[in-house]
């Protein structure tokens, strides 16, 4: 996937964005890529692209959340591009070596979600924004999980429980967009990057 195609499927994320917040973020996803064409990689010092995986359960009652070691908060998993413009892949990884899960599929290959924030500094590194590109992924509960070390600990947290943990409305979007979403599970035909 090259810059060109991650701007189509921004494009056409702009239809299932949610009004408001989320909506005027997206707008600013496309002048920063077309401005920084270095944006994959985390030496973009204003800021970079970044991957996550919004992981839940085939009934679409429980994510899988890790608690950030840096950050110590509560998020979904994902992180750095690295170079990787297809960021459906990049999700991907970014879940199997956060949670040890062997297997995570994602429910289509469309955005799910995007959040702009910012990262505060950190030792020679500035603060800086991440335009997070999210993914929806299926998992099974009952696989192990391996908490990383970039995490202090990870859970399959339920729906109505993640306010409890992150009261972020970013956490809390993605939450009503689950409950929207429609209990499927995914054919063998639909795997992201080796998944």
């Amino acid at each position: 996937m090259s810059l060109s195609a991650l701007l189509s499927l921004l494009e056409n994320h702009a239809v299932r964005a949610e009004a408001g917040a989320e909506a005027a973020m997206l707008a600013e996803y496309a002048p920063f890529i077309r401005a920084h064409p270095d944006c994959l990689w985390r030496t973009c010092l204003s800021g970079h692209l970044t991957a996550s995986a919004w992981v839940v359960d085939p009934a679409r009652r429980h994510t899988l959340l890790t608690h950030h070691r840096k950050l110590d908060r509560w998020l979904q998993l994902g992180g750095h591009a690295d170079g990787q413009a297809d960021l459906l892949a990049a999700a991907a990884r970014e879940a199997r070596e956060e949670s040890g899960l062997a297997e995570v599929r994602p429910v289509g290959a469309g955005i799910f979600d995007v959040d702009r924030h910012r990262i505060p500094a950190r030792g020679a590194e500035p603060e800086h924004w991440h335009y997070d590109v999210r993914f929806l992924f299926e998992a099974d509960p009952a696989e192990p999980l391996k908490v990383s070390g970039e995490s202090k600990e990870l859970a399959w947290v339920e729906l109505g429980r993640v306010a409890a943990l992150n009261p972020g409305e970013s956490l809390a979007r993605m939450g009503r967009k689950t409950r929207r979403q429609p209990e499927q599970g995914i054919g063998p035909g639909a795997r992201a990057g080796g998944a």
